[in-house]
Formats: C-alpha cells, structure tokens, sequence
C-alpha cells in the first residue's frame, strides 16, 4: 500500500527582499507496508552451530589426552587435518607457546566461526549460547581471543570480544568455562 504524505518545503530566504518567503507545499510520495511487524515474544532468535562428527571429536580429545609436552603438536596435527574444527582452534589457542600464536590461533577459530555461523543461519544477531556443545568451539575462540588480544596490547579489540560474548550469552560466563 502506498500513502501520500504533504510535506512543508522549509522557508527559503528571499535575498531580493532579505525576508523569508512563504512555505510552499509540496507532495512526496513514501512507501509504507501494510505487513505487521512480527516481533518475537522470546527475544533474538537463537543459533545452534551443527555438532562435528564423532572422528573429528575423538581425533581432538586423544590429542588434548596426550603427555603436557606432546599436547600442542597433537591439537595442531588435528587443525591441520580439520581446518574448520572450531574447537581444535580454540584448544591450539589454549596451548599456543606465546601470546602471539594463541592470538592466532583465536583469532583463525573467531573467524572460522562467523563463517561458520552464518553457515548454519545466523544473520549478524541474535543468541549463540554456551549451553550448547556444539557452540563452546566458537565461544570458546572468542573467549581466548579476549584475553589474548588484552595480553598483547589490544584493549579496544578485547573489549569488543567481551561486549559480543555477553550479546551471544546474556549468561557469559558460564559456570563450567574451561
């Protein structure tokens, strides 16, 4: 449906006679929809990232249950051999020998993950919570990527990771953050 709307012209100065002239009307046509706009009554809608499969999972936990000083090679053959495994990321990030590789590594898993994300629906807002498994990989990077991006100097980049971690999981942190 479209609507007419008159408008007032604003006063133009008259610089022959140095006073204002008259308004003059003029009509503007403006689209207006007659659709309802649907807001949910539960707020943002929700993303829940696709679980990885049983062989990327296990390849990961038998590298994080490697000797402490075989860990991080073990979780890097695993990114190596899965490079879209979020989780594998964000643990290589947890492992990483200095605050430079485990910004690295944090910041391949963050942005893995918004790919990853809008893969499986998400548009740019709305919940990504923690309480599902298949979400902590990307969470999990962006969270490291927080505190990692702080130790090396970042703050403005920090502070920003912290502020879409609380707009992904009104709940962050979670209880059982490791």
């Amino acid at each position: 449906m479209l609507a007419s709307v008159t408008r007032l012209a604003p006063r133009r100065l008259d610089l022959q006679a140095t006073r204002l002239a008259p308004r003059q009307p003029t009509r503007k046509v403006v689209a207006v929809s007659d659709q309802p706009i649907s807001l949910s009554p539960s707020g943002p809608p929700e993303t829940v990232i696709a679980p990885e499969p049983d062989e990327r999972l296990a390849a990961l936990a038998s590298a994080l249950g490697a000797p402490a000083t075989e860990q991080r090679d073990a979780v890097a053959a695993v990114v190596a051999r899965f490079p879209r495994f979020l989780d594998a990321w964000a643990r290589l990030g947890q492992l990483g020998r200095d605050d430079v590789e485990a910004y690295a590594a944090f910041r391949v898993g963050y942005h893995r993950g918004l790919d990853t994300l809008r893969a499986n629906g998400w548009r740019g807002t709305g919940y990504v919570r923690w309480q599902h498994e298949s979400n902590r990989g990307f969470l999990r990077a962006l969270h490291g990527l927080e505190r990692a991006a702080a130790r090396i100097g970042e703050d403005d980049e920090a502070e920003r990771c912290a502020l879409f971690l609380h707009q992904l999981d009104p709940a962050w942190p979670p209880p059982d953050l490791d």
